[in-house]
């Protein structure tokens, strides 16, 4: 490709609606331009690098035993309304009709549709196990769609599903899914770790999420560098660490504390430590209105609150709704005298002796609260969230943490979908059972954003050889030189002959003004003509985000970039045993 005939508007400056990196780089490279909130246009650069990451997906799900299929994004509401999941799937659901009035909805995933297929197709077990996937664009109306590609109402996504006769073929295909998984993302040349997850919206009984580690990330995630323990803050677990406390239980105190509302206020007013207070917090349950305790240090996990529940929506309740039902402001309730209230308490709930919580009145606390004598939690079950530094629930060494992007995501859905659909299959004696499901995604758009995240500079895009929208830029220093030109223009064939991708900045522009721009864009080595070296019989060689430039011969030179380039993806292409 030449530079003067590629559609790659690149800007100088950053637009102000880009809040991370990725989303600044690729709209200053002219990777995407945005088309409406959460909805982009691939640029020529973009779609190259996309098509380069759907290329390793397909040679890897195909690896696995997977076949390609399409299924259709417009959905017929019947299939959803069958599993359950129309009423519940909530906002973020595209939902439309025909002229005739059925109502459809645009696919934010295609459970319900694949599973629809497999129960008109598949009746016998001689017919599984099966593994079935798509690439295509998925829609979700986010409430608040930014980070440009990262959180997107439009995005481009692989799913893969299994069927299988029962749970140990679930687990063989869950097992190769894992793998193929950590090829794809190491091929991609990705600094990545697989997590333990919640399992969403989507349903089923286990999960692992595939994070980019990136300082952006929107996701934390814990790992055990003593052992393979590692997971999702949204589910880590964590194991209670009591602290010290009088032997004596005291007897129930009211005590005022006027205008004081914070964990810190009224620790600092009554002289107690955060670990002695009992933060009591209100969530909506599917409407319902429940109280969730956690230690005045800890945070609330509000995914773990909400698998404790088992509701479908949880949001936190509004202060008014919290007076209205108590007749107290927030800041001052607490579980003492909560009869019709459910209270879900935190394992380190009931380790606590002598605590404080609200009184349930305005201006005053409750002192030597003790659970079990002075309120019952309807469930002790873990709720907080776990950080670096905490114990490791496997081994006990300390957590560390990091921060992720999720760029794919593997499930264990046993019969979730297929008994709700009647998915079944007859085994060797003739028996109905239900087929036993996985399903498996991985964001293609999402994952070249996460590229972008982990490997940029102050100058632009670092991009990994495998998915670098062209391998090489050929740039002459002054495409008005003959000399300068011919040698160039044969470089160029060269390189092309040899199967390399390579751009010829063919410009009318100033060297330094084509080294920005290549720099920005990313491409990941620079070979650079100018008359000095060439009168030496040599070509300036530069790889992307290293500071060192070397001459290097100009004879053969194609074949080494060639080789040099095989090399680079060869470390990366070793598939895991």
């Amino acid at each position: 490709m030449r530079a003067s005939q590629l559609f790659a508007p690149t800007l100088k400056e950053t637009p102000a609606e880009a809040e991370v990196i990725s989303h600044q780089l690729l709209l200053r490279a002219g990777f995407i331009r945005k088309a409406a909130a959460g909805i982009y246009t691939f640029l020529p650069l973009g779609w190259r690098v996309l098509k380069k990451i759907e290329g390793i997906v397909r040679e890897e799900m195909d690896r696995a035993g997977a076949q390609e299929l399409v299924l259709p994004i417009l959905q017929p509401a019947e299939v959803w309304q069958e599993s359950g999941r129309w009423d519940l799937y909530g906002e973020e659901m595209f939902r439309l009709k025909d002229r005739h009035g059925r109502p459809f909805c645009l696919g934010p995933t295609h459970e319900e549709i694949i599973t629809a297929l497999i129960r008109s197709e598949v009746n016998s077990y001689k017919q599984l196990p099966l593994l079935l996937y798509q690439i295509q664009n998925k829609y979700r109306d986010e409430r608040r769609p930014r980070f440009g590609l990262l959180r997107g109402r439009e995005f481009i996504m692989k799913d893969l599903y299994s069927f299988d006769r029962d749970e140990a073929g679930l687990e063989e295909s869950y097992r190769k899914m894992y793998t193929a998984y950590s090829n794809v993302f190491r091929r991609c040349g990705l600094k990545f770790r697989a997590v333990e997850a919640d399992t969403g919206a989507i349903g089923g009984n286990f999960s692992h999420e595939f994070m980019v580690l990136a300082e952006t990330g929107e996701a934390r995630v814990v790992f055990c560098p003593s052992c393979d323990y590692a997971a999702n803050v949204e589910i880590a677990q964590s194991i209670p660490q009591p602290i010290e406390t009088p032997e004596k239980e005291l007897p129930l105190k009211k005590v005022a504390t006027p205008g004081k509302r914070t964990v810190e206020d009224v620790c600092a007013y009554l002289g107690v430590i955060p670990q002695r207070l009992i933060k009591t917090l209100f969530y909506e349950a599917d409407g319902q209105l429940v109280a969730a305790l956690v230690r005045g240090d800890r945070e609330l996990n509000e995914v773990k609150l909400q698998n404790a529940l088992g509701c479908w929506k949880l949001k936190l309740a509004e202060p008014e709704r919290v007076k209205e039902a108590l007749g107290v402001s927030v800041g001052y309730v607490g579980p003492v005298g909560l009869n019709d209230i459910p209270i879900y308490a935190d394992l380190e709930i009931p380790y606590l002796v002598n605590a404080v919580a609200g009184a349930n009145v305005d201006d005053y606390h409750w002192v030597n609260v003790n659970p079990e004598r002075d309120f019952v939690p309807a469930k002790v079950v873990d709720l907080r969230e776990v950080g670096a530094g905490e114990p490791c629930p496997q081994c006990g060494q300390p957590l560390e943490g990091a921060r992720g992007i999720e760029v794919g995501q593997i499930f264990k859905l046993g019969t979730k979908y297929s008994k709700a659909l009647g998915a079944t299959y007859l085994d060797e004696t003739g028996r109905e059972r239900p087929i036993v499901m996985g399903c498996y995604g991985i964001g293609i758009s999402r994952t070249m954003a996460a590229a972008v995240e982990q490997y940029h500079d102050e100058k632009g895009i670092i991009w990994p050889i495998s998915i670098a929208p062209y391998q090489v830029v050929v740039i002459p220093v002054s495409i008005k030189d003959p000399l300068l030109r011919e040698e160039a223009e044969k470089l160029y064939e060269e390189l092309k002959a040899e199967g390399v991708e390579a751009v010829l900045d063919d410009r009318d522009e100033r060297a330094g003004v084509k080294f920005v721009e290549a720099d920005l864009i990313g491409y990941p080595l620079r070979l650079t003509l100018g008359n000095k070296t060439l009168s030496q019989g040599t070509v300036d060689w530069k790889w992307r985000g290293s500071q060192e430039e070397q001459a290097v011969p100009r004879e053969g030179l194609a074949r080494r970039v060639k080789e040099a380039i095989q090399r680079a993806l060869q470390e990366l292409d070793s598939p895991s045993p």
